[in-house]
């Protein structure tokens, strides 16, 4: 049975290696540079910034923002704030996920008594996800955070939070 796995395992593997030497290079996180991936950010006054995270079709909209809300937080930090506010958020691209997972179990009764059972396992990768960007506008702020404002964000646990989501390999 090991075999049999491993059999069909290993061309599903080798199609998704060959698929993922023909795409773009993947999104990072780091600064844009110019180009089309990364992220960016505006002074727009002393306290008040424009943040943009920008990624390709290997990520989905929920990263995309994570990484962005990491931005807010790095700035923040830098300018010697303990939270954010956000201002204004805007989403751009489809929120698709470039990866799905699908499994199926079949069983087949033949004559004379046979019958047969599978299981499959499935890794799809969509490049027509597209591309994404989410957009920040923030004011940086000292002290207490508010409570009950939930676009306030504590730079120090957004930090916190998305290094751990990425095991600190952005």
């Amino acid at each position: 049975m090991k075999t049999r796995i491993k059999t069909c395992l290993l061309p599903a593997l080798l199609v998704a290696g060959l698929a993922a030497c023909a795409s773009p290079a993947p999104s990072l996180y780091a600064p844009s540079g110019g180009g089309d991936r990364g992220y960016t950010q505006t002074r727009i006054e002393t306290d008040r910034y424009r943040v943009r995270f920008s990624a390709g079709h290997d990520m989905n909209m929920r990263t995309v923002e994570d990484l962005a809300l990491r931005r807010a937080a790095e700035i923040t930090q830098r300018d010697g704030g303990d939270w954010f506010l956000v201002v204004n958020r805007v989403r751009e691209g489809e929120d698709a996920d470039p990866v799905d997972i699908a499994t199926s179990v079949g069983v087949a009764f033949g004559s004379g008594g046979y019958r047969s059972t599978s299981l499959g396992l499935g890794v799809q990768y969509d490049p027509s996800a597209g591309d994404k960007s989410v957009m920040l506008e923030i004011l940086v702020r000292s002290g207490e955070r508010p409570d009950a404002e939930t676009r306030a964000y504590s730079a120090e646990q957004v930090l916190g939070f998305t290094e751990r989501a990425a095991g600190t390999s952005y």
